[in-house]
C-alpha cells in the first residue's frame, strides 16, 4: 500500500466530509449547497478560503467563529475527522479495487444520512438516487450485467418489503411508523448486498441486525424522556455497512444454518 496514495485518500476524505457536513444540513433547509458561499450559522458572515480548509480551520479557530466568536458546531469537525479516516480504513482493507468505490459510495452517503438524519429526522433523495446510480455501475464493473440486475430485483424486494412494513406498522400504530426515507433506503440495502445466491439473505440480515443496533438508541431516548422518534435511517446503513464489510463472515453463518 502506498503511504502517498494513502496521505491523498486522507486529505480527499476530509474535502469531502466537509462537503457531506454542508448537503447533510443545507439541502434539508433547502438552502443551496454548490452555488452558496459557506457562512457562519450565527453572524451569517461570508468565510473566508483559509478558514474553510477541513480540520485544521476548526481546531486553529478553537471551534469559534473569528467574527462573532461564537461555537462551530462540533458536528462539522467530527465529520471531517471521521470521513478520512473511514476512507483511509477501507483503502487498507480492500486496497483499490472495485469493492473499495462501493465502500466509498456507500460511507459516503452514511456520512450525509447520519447528519441530516439525526439533526432532521431526514433522509434525502438526491444522496439516495445518486448513489444507487453509482452502486449500479460499480455493480456492473464487478460482477457483470447478468447479476447486476438481479442485484437491482434484490433492491427492489427490499423495498417492497420496507413499503410494506411500513404500512403495517403505521396502521398498527396509528401513526407513522418508518419515513419515506427509510423505505428508499432499503433499495440501497438491497442493491449493496445483492450478490448472486445469497444476496436477499444478506440484505434480510441486515434488516434484522439495524433493529438491534437501534435499541440501545430507543431505550435511551425512553430513559432520558424524549420524543418517541427515532431516527432510523443510521441503523440501517450501519448495519448494511457491517455485513458488506464482513460478507464472508455473515455468508459463512448463512450456509451453516442453511444446511443444518
Amino acid at each position: 500500500m502506498s503511504v502517498y496514495v494513502g496521505i491523498i485518500i486522507f486529505i480527499l476524505g476530509a474535502v469531502f466530509g466537509s462537503f457531506y457536513f454542508v448537503v447533510g444540513t443545507r439541502m434539508p433547509k433547502r438552502e443551496k449547497v454548490v452555488f452558496e458561499r459557506s457562512h457562519c450559522d450565527h453572524c451569517h458572515k461570508v468565510l473566508k478560503w483559509y478558514e474553510l480548509i477541513p480540520i485544521f480551520s476548526y481546531t486553529f479557530q478553537l471551534g469559534k467563529c473569528n467574527n462573532c466568536h461564537k461555537r462551530i458546531s462540533i458536528g462539522h469537525f467530527l465529520v471531517e475527522v471521521v470521513t478520512p479516516l473511514l476512507f483511509l480504513g477501507g483503502y487498507f482493507y480492500y486496497g483499490l479495487t472495485i469493492k473499495y468505490y462501493i465502500y466509498l459510495v456507500i460511507i459516503s452517503l452514511a456520512i450525509i444520512i447520519f447528519v441530516s438524519d439525526f439533526k432532521y429526522m431526514v433522509i434525502l433523495d438526491e444522496p439516495i438516487i445518486v448513489a444507487s446510480g453509482l452502486l449500479i455501475i460499480l455493480k456492473f464493473l464487478e460482477i457483470g450485467p447478468y447479476y447486476t440486475l438481479y442485484a437491482v430485483i434484490y433492491g427492489l424486494v427490499m423495498f417492497i418489503l420496507m413499503y410494506l412494513i411500513q404500512v403495517l406498522g403505521s396502521k398498527l400504530f396509528k401513526r407513522e411508523s418508518l419515513g419515506g426515507g427509510d423505505v428508499k433506503l432499503a433499495f440501497i440495502i438491497g442493491l449493496t448486498l445483492g450478490y448472486p445466491g445469497i444476496g436477499l439473505r444478506l440484505s434480510l440480515v441486515a434488516l434484522i441486525f439495524s433493529a438491534f443496533l437501534a435499541l440501545p438508541y430507543a431505550f435511551g431516548q425512553i430513559y432520558l424522556n424524549k420524543n418517541n422518534e427515532l431516527p432510523y435511517g443510521p441503523f440501517l446503513i450501519s448495519a448494511m455497512i457491517i455485513v458488506f464489510i464482513f460478507i464472508e463472515k455473515f455468508t459463512n453463518i448463512l450456509v451453516f444454518f442453511t444446511l443444518m
